[in-house]
C-alpha cells in the first residue's frame, strides 16, 4: 500500500515561511551591523589621530616651557639688570625769598637706566613738591621749590652719583633725569623696554627700593641692623649701607590686571621707596614704571607703560 503524498501547498508555506526567517534574521543582523557603526564610529571619528597626539605635545610642552620661564622670570631680571636700578635720595625744600624754607623733606624712591646717561623714574621723585597740596598752595601765592641735593645709589657702588634736570611730564607722573658721568655708570646695562602690547593677565615683576633705607636695614645682618634700626632718612645711613655693599632693590611678582591707556594696574605690592621702579613682563622687558599704590587694596597697584615714556627720553636726549 502506497503512503498518502502531502499536499503540495505544504511545501510552499514551509518553504515561504524559511525564506522570511532568513530575512528577518538578515534585516537585524543589517540593523544591528548600523547601530554598531554609529555607536563606534564618533568615538573612532574623534579619537586622537597621531598627528592630533603630536600637535598636543608639542601645545603642552610650549606651555610648560612658557611655565618656566614665567617662575625662572625674577631670578633673570634681578641678576641681569639689579645694578642698573637705583636708590634715589634727595632733599628739597618750598618756602618764600629771603625767609626761612616754610617746607624741608627729604625724598626717596626707584629709578633705572633707559639710555647712556640717563634714568626713569617719576615726576615726583625729582620734582617731590609735584601732586604735594600743601606745597602747591605755597606755590600759588608766590614761593619756590627748589632742590638741594638729588643722588642715586647704584648697587655694587659705594658712592652715589649725583642727578640734574632732564625731562617731566606735563601730563602723567612720569620723568628722566640725568645722570652725572662716573665709573660707577659706564658699565652698567640699560634695561630694554617692551615694544609690544602689555595685555591683562600678564606676569609682571616689580624691582624697587619699597620703604627706601628703612627697607634695607630690615633686610641688613643682625648687627647692622641694630646698629642702624633708627636712622631710616639720614644720607649717611645711605652711604654706609653703600659701603657695605647693602644697596639691594626688593622685587615682588604678580599680575597685570587692566590696562586703561597708558595707565596699567597691577597686583604686585609695593611701598613709599618703590616710585620710579621697572615693572617687567615674563620677557625681561620693561612695560611701565611703577608710580603709586592704594592703601587696603592689594590689587591697586599703579603704573606708566614706556610709551608714555619714550617722548621723554627723545627730549632729555636732545638736552646731550
Amino acid at each position: 500500500m502506497s503512503e498518502p503524498e502531502p499536499p503540495q501547498g505544504s511545501y510552499e508555506v514551509t518553504e515561504y515561511w524559511q525564506q522570511a526567517v532568513q530575512a528577518v534574521l538578515g534585516i537585524v543582523l543589517l540593523i544591528g551591523a548600523v547601530a554598531m557603526f554609529h555607536y563606534y564610529a564618533p568615538n573612532t571619528a574623534l579619537s586622537p589621530q597621531p598627528e592630533d597626539l603630536q600637535k598636543q605635545v608639542h601645545t603642552l610642552t610650549a606651555q610648560v616651557a612658557r611655565l618656566e620661564q614665567e617662575q625662572a622670570m625674577p631670578a633673570l631680571v634681578l641678576s641681569r639688570y639689579r645694578n642698573s636700578i637705583g636708590y634715589i635720595y634727595g632733599v628739597y625744600q618750598v618756602g618764600f625769598v629771603n625767609e626761612p624754607a616754610a617746607i624741608r623733606a627729604r625724598v626717596s624712591g626707584t629709578g633705572f637706566l633707559v639710555s647712556n646717561g640717563l634714568l626713569a623714574t617719576n615726576r615726583h621723585v625729582a620734582e617731590p613738591w609735584y601732586g604735594d597740596a600743601e606745597a602747591e598752595a605755597l606755590m600759588n601765592r608766590g614761593a619756590t621749590a627748589m632742590l638741594e641735593s638729588l643722588v642715586v645709589f647704584f648697587p655694587g657702588s659705594a658712592t652715589p652719583v649725583s642727578l640734574k634736570p632732564g625731562a617731566v611730564s606735563p601730563t602723567e607722573d612720569l620723568a628722566v633725569l640725568k645722570v652725572e658721568d662716573s665709573d660707577a655708570t659706564r658699565e652698567l646695562a640699560v634695561l630694554p623696554l617692551a615694544k609690544g602690547i602689555a595685555l591683562p593677565g600678564e606676569l609682571v615683576t616689580v624691582i624697587g627700593y619699597p620703604m627706601g633705607i628703612a627697607g634695607m636695614v630690615a633686610k641688613s645682618p643682625t648687627g647692622i641692623y641694630q646698629r642702624m634700626a633708627f636712622r631710616h632718612n639720614d644720607i649717611t645711613a645711605a652711604s654706609e649701607l653703600a659701603a657695605l655693599s647693602l644697596i639691594r632693590p626688593s622685587t615682588t611678582c604678580g599680575h597685570l590686571g587692566d590696562v586703561v591707556g597708558e595707565k596699567l594696574i597691577y597686583d604686585a605690592p609695593t611701598a613709599h621707596g618703590g616710585s620710579g621702579g621697572p615693572v617687567f613682563n615674563s620677557n625681561a622687558e620693561v612695560i611701565g614704571i611703577n608710580s603709586a599704590y592704594i592703601d587696603g587694596f592689594s590689587g591697586g597697584t599703579l603704573g606708566f607703560s614706556v610709551d608714555a615714556l619714550r617722548p621723554l627720553i627723545a627730549e632729555a636726549e636732545k638736552q646731550k
